[in-house]
């Protein structure tokens, strides 16, 4: 009869051993604690939501870490209706690649015709005490473009002599290449495509993982979890809340953001029986939008709700100007926002691809009225206003535009 040596046997190995996923999931408790405990939680609403946007974080996560590859890089979905973070601009597909500085890079794809396509070279992360800094950040209008719409461009360190067109140094510090593809129309405009490869790799496999390097692996998703969490927390507090409620800062470049992005943000706070009517000029920038955020720093539900608006979904008034009316309760008009029950919430503007600066003539406004005012305070109200058929057909819009969206 064979005597089995337990060193030897796995299956008793593994029992001795401490749980791999231990790390991660002890970070995933630790965070259902912060979210718990979140000072602005008010209702079961919010608490819910917060578990919700944990679940999606969790998964998020575990997909990053799992893509988190330096030698052989692919773009992965950055955020997302389903993984919430960093207020997502419901108009925005976000995505990445992890990149180092000293290897060179070749992105392809083909241009779509969304309003806006760009790309952000990244230095380090987003952590709960900064915002990582773009050593490069830049439109399509800098790439050469084929009459097909394909395009190629390389990253890599700096060169010696003169830079090639398409060419675009990483800098120091450079961990990640960021491109967001900006819809406006979201049912007449089409996505394009995207794709990286590392040239010292291409056409190699990388390294199968071991025992060591799962172990790393949820190590390291435990920090990001954390990372992530405690980040958004902070992030309104250094952007929005110290402003006064229901304002909006004066148009400015974003925090972090592109070059070519200006924003204007605030945060509101309004009763049940209360509306906000804000005014803001139609922009000749070709993307203007605009969307509420919940506290935990994420998109509300745009594609069943009308949470957002840009200035192709608008209905804009014949004085060139855009009003939008922000509230619990439907006003009957075609710029309702929806605030889907919530009391408070992030306001934001956004602008991009601007040729020049959005002065603070061309930010909005915003005053604070009863529901019930809401048609003296609108000059085309007999433009604006809209029946119940007409508002399932604008939602109706966005649904299907969405689904198209994800699939296409």
């Amino acid at each position: 009869m064979a005597v089995t040596d337990e060193r030897s046997d796995p299956a008793v190995a593994q029992s001795e051993r401490p749980l791999l996923t231990a790390p991660f999931t002890d970070a995933v408790a630790e965070a259902e604690r912060l979210i718990a405990s979140a000072e602005f939680i008010e209702t079961d609403a919010d608490l819910a939501e917060g578990y919700d946007y944990l679940a999606g974080s969790v998964s998020a996560i575990l997909q990053l870490s799992r893509a988190h590859s330096k030698s052989h890089p692919y773009f992965v979905t950055s955020t997302g209706p389903y993984a919430k973070m960093g207020l997502d601009n419901p108009d925005t597909l976000y995505y990445h690649a992890t990149v180092e500085p000293g290897a060179t890079y070749i992105v392809r794809g083909k241009r779509g015709s969304t309003a806006d396509l760009s790309f952000q070279v990244l230095r380090g992360d987003y952590t709960p005490s900064e915002v990582p800094g773009g050593d490069d950040a830049f439109d399509d209008r800098r790439l050469e473009i084929a009459n097909d719409g394909s395009f190629e461009l390389t990253f890599g360190p700096e060169l010696d002599g003169a830079t090639p067109s398409n060419y675009f140094v990483l800098g120091d510090g450079a961990s990640m290449l960021a491109v967001r593809e900006v819809y406006s129309d979201w049912s007449n405009e089409a996505k394009g495509s995207v794709t990286i490869e590392r040239v010292d790799s291409v056409g190699t496999a990388p390294v199968e993982p071991d025992v060591a390097r799962m172990a790393k692996r949820y190590a390291i998703a435990a920090k990001m979890l954390m990372a992530r969490v405690h980040t958004w927390f902070n992030f309104p507090k250094w952007f929005y809340l110290d402003e006064p409620v229901n304002t909006f800062t004066a148009p400015r470049r974003t925090p972090g953001g592109l070059s070519t992005q200006y924003s204007s943000v605030g945060h509101f706070r309004l009763a049940d029986n209360e509306a906000m009517v804000i005014t803001v000029p139609k922009s000749a920038a070709p993307y203007q939008g605009f969307q509420l955020g919940s506290m935990w720093y994420i998109s509300l539900d745009y594609v069943n709700h009308q949470t957002s608006l840009n200035s192709a979904q608008a209905q804009v008034d014949p004085d060139g100007l855009i009003r939008l009316v922000v509230a619990k309760d439907n006003p009957g008009v075609a710029n309702w926002v929806e605030t889907t029950g919530r009391r408070s919430g992030i306001l934001q503007f956004r602008w991009q691809r601007t040729d020049e600066p959005i002065g603070p003539e061309l930010g909005p406004t915003a005053q604070v009225i009863d529901i019930g005012d809401v048609a003296a305070h609108l000059p085309y109200y007999s433009d604006n206003k809209i029946d119940d058929a007409g508002w399932r057909d604008r939602i109706a819009v966005r649904q299907r535009a969405f689904a198209e969206r994800m699939l296409g």
